[in-house]
């Protein structure tokens, strides 16, 4: 009772008291408790709630990578929300605020808990805080499930990430266990049993040990001998320019030309009297001012409009009032009042200012539905536009569809006919394929060397993010479409790129600082 009374003594010391009170809540002059030698850190139910602590942060950090590294498809995701919920908000900017508040919540309370632990302090978690760490676990793991279930491709994503972020990843984890060492040195120095020792400090050095020996394990194209770099990836605008005008509108895609861009791509519908238009979904809600003109149509089929019906909506007030895009900028007066006066397109005008432009255009084709007049004739119909009203040099247009492409290359020769997906080389050849269009989750170096043997090329699509550009750059890829032309125009080399060398020599120098300083630490 004496030796714990005189453990047990009422002391004011500004840091440990501002540690405790974050921590456990107890913002007065406190009776602080020290930790003995040879016993736990913290109280029997403490010391169960600890591991939910980290579990908590390990959880949360993963699910912020994981969501901060698929910002390049946040667009996309909105997009599918905005199908089922019926209206636009950018959900995927809410979650990644979310998850950002909640990973910096908690890494201050395990920060708290370390510093504790390194002052031999007994752990005492306000039951406030406890509630948090259980809400910042379920949150985290049911997000984690959510997004391998509904969204597998993302997966894919994270992997491809990796061949970006993994050796900067490498050297904060290797910064973090150095800065863990102190605790753990501690701990083990106080337990007077060996085998509670080998039980702190043997985690850690396993745990040491495989993030020293994980660059073995790494693989990036952007690792590469100097001089061995392909050229840069040609710039196709993705709907035009969608991150600074309504997408699929003159004005969109006159951005992508004056961005540098190299390429448009676009889609292609037919409306009820015959008339080629760029519309992306199957309805006309989301990208023009229906409710307004047509109320009772909100929900009809974009092409089951006559030409003259569709004349009579806006395609850019919507863009001004939802700001589909995360991180857009503002716009100038001009382009604003310039969005506000936009209408939906025609096939035959934005193939006469690609021409006009020397670009190459891509386009996705949609059959029109059942009962629609040109339901049976709309290849006939857009090829009519391509060939006889429009005009454009041939040998620009990416021909994409693939149902009737023996037709299509009897009548129009010159096209340069593109695969959407990967085939063995000799089909390809057979049918006179050029290019391939492939999702960027597709990405494979070596595919893209083979391919590029036989003189077919590589487009990836949809890229946005400059990490993603830089990786596809680095796999040899020719092309990519894109929402953000403005943004990678200015990239002049990969974000990440490095010769073996020069990153077998910054793991070996960061594997031997970390070593030492955490040799000098548990020797002192």
């Amino acid at each position: 009772v004496v030796r714990q009374r005189l453990l047990q003594r009422y002391e004011h010391q500004p840091f440990i008291s501002c540690l405790a009170g974050f921590y456990s809540c107890r913002w007065r002059r406190y009776q602080r408790e020290r930790t003995e030698p040879g016993k736990c850190c913290c109280s029997m139910r403490e010391s169960m709630f600890f591991p939910l602590l980290v579990a908590a942060f390990c959880f949360s950090l993963v699910f912020l990578y994981m969501w901060g590294e698929g910002k390049n498809d946040y667009n996309s995701f909105d997009w599918y929300n905005y199908g089922n919920l019926g209206f636009w908000f950018l959900w995927s900017l809410l979650i990644l605020i979310v998850a950002a508040v909640l990973f910096t919540y908690i890494s201050l309370l395990l920060v708290l808990a370390m510093c504790l632990l390194a002052e031999g302090q007994q752990l005492y978690l306000h039951w406030s805080h406890k509630i948090g760490t259980f809400l910042v676990l379920g949150f985290s793991i049911s997000s984690l499930f959510a997004l391998s279930v509904l969204w597998r491709d993302h997966g894919k994503t994270v992997r491809l990430s990796f061949q970006v972020t993994a050796p900067y990843l490498h050297i904060g984890a290797i910064a973090i266990m150095v800065l863990l060492a102190w605790p753990v040195a501690l701990h083990a120095v106080r337990a007077d049993k060996k085998v509670t020792q080998m039980i702190i400090v043997g985690p850690y050095l396993a745990i040491l040990l495989f993030l020293f020996l994980i660059p073995l394990g790494m693989y990036s194209p952007c690792i590469r001998e100097m001089g061995t770099l392909g050229p840069k990836p040609a710039l196709i605008g993705h709907r035009g320019a969608p991150m600074l005008a309504p997408e699929n509108t003159e004005m969109s895609f006159l951005k992508t030309i004056e961005h540098g861009g190299d390429g448009l791509e676009t889609d292609v519908t037919i409306s009820y009297d015959g008339v080629p238009f760029l519309m992306h979904d199957d309805t006309l809600r989301r990208t023009t001012n229906i409710q307004e003109v047509y109320p009772n149509d909100t929900g009809k089929a974009a092409s089951l409009f006559s030409w003259d019906a569709l004349q009579k909506l806006n395609a850019g007030t919507w863009f001004l009032k939802n700001k589909p895009f995360v991180g857009m900028g503002s716009l100038s007066k001009a382009d604003q009042n310039q969005a506000m006066n936009q209408s939906i397109y025609t096939l035959s005008s934005f193939l006469r200012l690609a021409d006009s432009h020397n670009k190459l255009v891509m386009f996705d084709l949609y059959r029109p539905p059942e009962k629609h007049p040109y339901r049976n004739l709309w290849i006939r119909r857009i090829l009519d536009v391509i060939l006889k009203e429009s005009k454009i040099k041939r040998h620009l247009v990416l021909w994409l569809h693939n149902g009737v492409r023996s037709f299509v290359q009897a009548v129009a020769p010159g096209f340069q006919h593109t695969m959407g997906g990967k085939a063995p080389v000799e089909d390809l050849l057979k049918h006179n394929i050029v290019k391939l269009n492939l999702v960027y989750t597709d990405m494979s170096s070596e595919d893209i060397q083979k391919y590029a043997e036989a003189n077919i090329t590589t487009n990836l699509y949809v890229v946005n993010e400059p990490w993603l550009y830089s990786l596809a750059w680095c796999a040899g890829a020719h092309s990519v479409t894109t929402n953000a032309v403005h943004l990678l125009k200015d990239l002049n080399q990969p974000l990440f790129l490095m010769t073996p060398q020069q990153y077998n020599i910054m793991w070996i120098l960061t594997d031997l600082t970390s070593a030492f300083l955490i040799s000098l630490i548990f020797a002192l």
